[in-house]
């Protein structure tokens, strides 16, 4: 069993939100001792039905100098979805959800937010 647990309330407001533009998740990932492995085979397969919906990871990075705050992760990713109900539907699908158990066997914890843009505010005008 997985110490992952998804916030099941949070996962009915997004499939009840109407927005229609893409979403950025934002992924943080700590791994077990020689998960790095398991979330290599994870992300590969991944991949492909990220790509097949009309995602794509923007950025993924390991993590460096803790500066702010007291958890410690190895990787944070950035990956867009053309909408929430494309997101839905992936981790719905019956062969994602086959590779996503090498992504529980990878993480110790993880978190995994939806995000919206916001518009940026130009200081200069």
């Amino acid at each position: 069993m997985s110490p992952i647990k998804s916030n099941d309330e949070e996962f009915r407001r997004l499939a009840k939100n109407t927005s229609e533009g893409p979403v950025v998740m934002l992924n943080l990932l700590k791994f077990k001792p020689g998960g790095a492995a398991d979330y290599a085979s994870y992300a590969k397969a991944a991949g492909h039905f990220v790509a097949d919906i009309g995602g794509k990871v923007l950025y993924l990075g390991k993590a460096g100098e803790l500066l702010q705050g007291n958890e410690e992760w190895d990787y944070v990713m950035l990956v867009q979805y053309p909408s929430r109900q494309a997101f839905i539907k992936m981790i719905n699908d019956p062969e994602y959800l086959k590779s996503h158990e090498d992504r529980l066997k990878a993480c110790e914890r993880a978190v995994l937010y939806a995000t919206d843009p916001v518009k940026f505010i130009d200081p200069k005008g």
